[in-house]
């Protein structure tokens, strides 16, 4: 008894755990996780070192060096990057694909005790190190929060109230704030003052020091009783300040609001600012718990936020930057419609061709196999999202394939004579493993990208996950379900007789005769099918190449960069007149400006820019997605015009995985004037090509520095140092900080600067008035520098597995970016490099060749895999021969589809080309088992392979047609549209190739003769 005839005896289970799926299925659907794009691990970590005082060069060599030098011994290190610069050292550090979120935490305590082993190797005055190891986390719920009215520590006291609230919702994982300032206490003096008085600045900074610290007075027995003892004494106030003490050590003794201002205000220059349609404000990042529901989460933020409204003081505003849970929201919904659109679509064709009952059934069974799917995929941790949704839209023919052979074969069966009661169990017989066979080598097609572990990988993982669960289950339900809805609905044909010939109509007759006359003149058809082939290789080199396509988000960004070094104040000002151009621009309904560094990563394939004074970012709100594409271009041309000094450019956001430029030459090398000299070629190589824009190098311009050469006799004669000069000199401008002043659960830095009069004239350096030792009062420092010389230096010095690199970046203007790579390849690599200097590419050429490399080595064995299970199936070289050698020939159908409707060959249509395989092998297997069950029957060769053919003519067509007309939806889709189109367009020939070409070459190598 086969699996059918159990399904059918017993139907009342049969029917009772089809029901139960089909309810529980969709039950499940309800409450699955959703996303908007698949999530991928960011497998980086940040190590940050400060060493304040160090230039660029000091910075690499004194502490990046050694970092990179330990970090390069982690076995799970596939590349280590970084950039110094005055003061501080970043180091990224990327881990081999191989490890995933959950062996990468045991990664990231590896890093940390590397680096902390490295700690007391580094110089006096730096450190300490900080490992940032969620670097890659992202924040769904991505706000500003501004005030009209109220001040900058109002505010700062409402967000702080507000982020306490919401740390409480449901499925807040993380909260983090961006732009807010540093709060602190400043004492200013005047140094001339002070010089007066013979009061050294260091003395107030000690006392001040001491006023803050926390100490231990120790414990004391008192009675039975272990009692602490805590003196008072510390400042409470700012009026405390004023009334302190301040004494030389001699007699003399002062208020220190007599020789200083006292004052509580925000660190100035601030290190980051954003603003929301023009108002400062405070930036909140939202991320959801691990596992959690980003729809779920937001939906409950949303409501506390509502809840605590009354709460909210007038004046003061919300702006969302990215509202992820809104986003996923409408972007699922319009997947389902796609989703449902397809079914909808699938199911009327099957009405049409195979009439009321056969199409209502098939239907049903597809319904049933999508629903049942998602009981196994939600355990598999898949969620609703871009590429699981689109897969299920791509897996629909296929998903009905199954159905459609086995009814089709009842059908057939029941025309002549037959029941479906005793039709059913020979037809599943004949079909099943042919079918089963099919179905694992069409989820073959897609193992490859199931099994990459890069991050392209990784983002498309769900793909193959939702093709395998429900080819499967289609394949199940297939052999058990379709055989006893057919037996309880199908009705027999009313002159059903043995002599009845179902495949005598005149559509029939039209293509048997065709397929003869193929097949009569083999030798010329396969020349002919040959030669299609050979135009369609040429015609190949003409469709454009991408990596991902960009996104339909209704945002973009435009970045601004001003000369490296520029003062944070003035990035600000010039950005505050770009935002107001951009708010001014049509279609154009918020704009959020982030000044001094990027904003926190509110997408996955979002960048942020690590700090920068010289930068600002602008993320420009529209009402169209489609208004993009106009606003680009003229929002760089005009504000190219009004900032000639600055880079701007902009661009849409990305899907899948991107790149900071999409061209990039690398170039490495030891020395960086001869890096910039070969870097400047480069620039001038790609400003030539009119379609490049956004040109610019990481290592940026050289930075203005003022170099206080000192007078060493002069310095030593007076117990001077250069540390002392250097505090000196910090302490008239920036400040030094000295203590903290505790305020309740706060701790404020106290900073001592001079006065207002100092801090802003830099020609008055040389009068700055520093403590000598020896003579016991203030001098000034021109006594102990004999100048002051303004030099250029790096600013930025970049490494790439620890050897220094410059990079070159490139976005084209318009098109894809492979167009201009092919264009400007050939001329950089023409450019003679030194010894000791090399040229790499990085970028989307480099992306794209990673991800491709990620499935390159499995498909191989993939490939490897289903042959030998056709060979399995077939015990024939010669047959199995026969089907691999139609796989090629679907570029023909390809290559018309994506130069008819001008889409480029990505990444997402190379999978839509293995998946094409899949779905051509899997009709070929069926059409050569129909071939293989006649010729047992008895019939002659020839007669045996026309005869299968028009058998399998109206399955086979069905299943391409459901297939390519259930996939239009997608065409609509920015992400999926070339491999739509790939799929559609490889479909139409592969039909072909199925029912003519295959025949053909069976004929052809099994020498098959009329009369045979």
């Amino acid at each position: 008894m086969n699996i059918a005839s159990i399904a059918i005896e017993k139907r009342v289970v049969t029917l009772v755990l089809t029901v139960v799926m089909l309810i529980t299925g969709l039950m499940v659907f309800k409450d699955m996780s959703r996303l908007e794009d698949p999530e991928f691990t960011i497998k980086e970590a940040l190590i940050v070192t400060p060493y304040k005082g160090a230039t660029a060069l000091e910075v690499e060599q004194e502490v990046t060096e050694l970092l990179e030098k330990s970090v390069q011994q982690l076995g799970e290190l596939d590349k280590v990057t970084s950039k110094s610069e005055p003061g501080l050292s970043t180091i990224t550090v990327s881990i081999k694909d191989k490890y995933n979120k959950e062996t990468l935490p045991q990664v990231w305590n590896k890093l940390r005790q590397k680096v902390g082993d490295v700690q007391q190797y580094l110089p006096p005055g730096s450190g300490p190190s900080l490992v940032i190891d969620d670097f890659g986390d992202v924040y769904s719920i991505f706000m500003v929060i501004t005030s009209d009215g109220y001040s900058y520590g109002e505010l700062k006291k409402y967000v702080d109230d507000l982020q306490q609230q919401l740390l409480l919702v449901d499925g807040v994982g993380k909260i983090n704030t961006y732009g807010e300032r540093t709060e602190a206490i400043f004492v200013e003096f005047n140094r001339d003052r002070l010089a007066q008085l013979g009061i050294s600045s260091n003395v107030i900074a000690q006392q001040l020091s001491s006023k803050g610290v926390v100490v231990d007075a120790g414990n004391a027995k008192i009675g039975s009783s272990d009692v602490a003892i805590s003196p008072t004494g510390g400042l409470e106030s700012v009026a405390g300040f004023e009334s302190m003490l301040i004494t030389d050590g001699s007699s003399k003794q002062f208020y220190l609001r007599d020789i200083a201002k006292i004052k509580r205000g925000y660190v100035d220059p601030p290190s980051a600012l954003i603003q929301f349609d023009g108002k400062l404000g405070i930036g909140i990042g939202i991320s959801t718990v691990t596992g959690g529901n980003v729809v779920d989460m937001g939906e409950a933020v949303l409501s506390k936020l509502t809840e605590l409204e009354g709460q909210r003081p007038a004046g003061i505003e919300f702006g969302f930057v990215s509202l992820q849970s809104e986003a996923v929201t409408e972007a699922i919904s319009g997947f389902i419609a796609s989703l449902v659109e397809a079914v909808a679509i699938v199911i009327a064709v099957l009405l049409i061709f195979m009439g009321l009952r056969s199409g209502l059934l098939i239907g049903f069974i597809l319904v049933l196999t999508i629903a049942g799917s998602f009981l196994f995929l939600d355990p598999m941790g898949v969620a609703l999202e871009r590429i699981s949704l689109g897969a299920l839209i791509i897996a629909l023919g296929m998903l009905v394939d199954n159905a459609i052979v086995i009814v089709d074969g009842i059908l057939i069966r029941m025309q002549k004579g037959e029941s479906a009661r005793s039709a059913a169990p020979i037809v599943v017989s004949q079909s099943a493993w042919p079918l089963l066979a099919a179905t694992l080598i069409a989820i073959l097609a897609f193992a490859a990208i199931g099994t990459s572990n890069d991050a392209t990988g990784e983002y498309c993982r769900s793909l193959f996950q939702v093709v395998m669960v429900s080819l499967l289950l289609s394949w199940v339900t297939a052999v058990t379900v379709t055989p006893l809805l057919c037996v309880l609905f199908l009705k027999p044909p009313k002159q059903a007789s043995e002599l009845n010939d179902p495949y005598a109509g005149r559509f029939y007759s039209k293509y048997k005769r065709l397929l003869k006359h193929c097949i009569r003149h083999r030798y010329l058809s396969s020349a002919s099918v040959l030669a299609i082939f050979a135009i369609s290789l040429w015609g190949f080199s003409f469709v454009s190449q991408n990596f991902f396509p960009d996104s339909t988000r209704a945002q973009f960004m435009v970045d601004m960069w001003l000369p490296q070094g520029t003062h944070i104040d003035d990035t600000k000002q010039n950005a505050g007149s770009i935002e107001q151009y951009l708010r001014e621009q049509s279609h154009v309904t918020h704009v959020t400006t982030m000044t001094g560094e990027g904003a926190l990563r509110f997408l996955l394939t979002y960048e942020p820019q690590q700090p920068n004074t010289s930068y600002a970012q602008f993320l420009v709100d529209v009402d169209d997605y489609r208004a993009i594409k106009e606003l680009i271009p003229r929002v760089e041309q005009q504000l190219a015009e009004k900032y000639p000094n600055a880079l701007i450019y902009a661009s849409p956001f990305a899907l899948g995985t991107a790149a900071l430029g999409k061209i990039q030459a690398r170039v490495s090398g030891p020395d960086p004037e001869q890096l910039r000299t070969i870097a400047d070629q480069i620039t001038e190589i790609f400003s030539s090509a009119p379609n490049a824009k956004a040109i610019r190098t990481d290592w940026r311009q050289k930075i203005k520095v003022v170099k206080a050469v000192l007078l060493e006799e002069q310095a030593n004669l007076n117990g001077i140092s250069r540390t002392m000069v250097a505090e000196a000199i910090k302490e008239s401008f920036e400040g030094v900080t000295t203590g903290v002043f505790r305020e309740n659960d706060l701790l404020l830095p106290i900073i001592v600067r001079a006065d207002d009069s100092v801090r802003y004239d830099i020609g008055s350096l040389g009068n700055i008035q520093i403590w000598s030792p020896f003579a016991q009062r203030m001098i000034p420092l021109r006594q102990v520098v004999q100048s002051f010389e303004l030099v250029f230096e790096d600013g930025l010095i970049l490494r790439r597995n620890r050897e220094r690199t410059i990079t070159v970046f490139a976005d084209p203007v318009d098109g894809n970016a492979s167009q201009l790579f092919a264009q400007l390849r050939p001329q950089v690599e023409s450019i003679p490099l030194p010894k000791g200097y090399k040229l790499e590419w990085g970028g989307e050429y480099e992306e794209q060749n990673k991800a491709e490399a990620g499935i390159a080595t499995s498909i191989p064995l993939f490939i490897l895999a289903m042959i030998l299970l056709t060979i399995t199936m077939f015990n024939s070289l010669r047959q199995t021969a026969v089907i691999w050698l139609c796989v090629p020939l679907a570029l023909i159908g390809v290559t018309v589809g994506l130069l008819a409707t001008d889409q480029p060959f990505g990444f997402m249509a190379l999978l839509g080309f293995l998946s094409l395989i899949g779905m051509l092998i899997k009709n070929a297997i069926v059409l050569v088992e129909e071939i293989n069950i006649e010729t047992r029957a008895g019939k002659a060769l020839m007669e045996a392979i026309v005869y299968s053919c028009v058998s399998r003519l109206r399955p086979v067509a069905m299943a391409a047609l459901t297939t390519a007309l259930g996939m239009t939806p997608l065409i609509f889709d920015a992400f999926f549209v070339s491999m739509a189109i790939t799929i559609i367009g490889g479909l139409v020939f592969a039909t072909v190739l199925t029912m003519v070409v295959l025949p053909i070459f069976y004929a052809l190598v099994f020498r098959a003769e009329d009369g045979q």
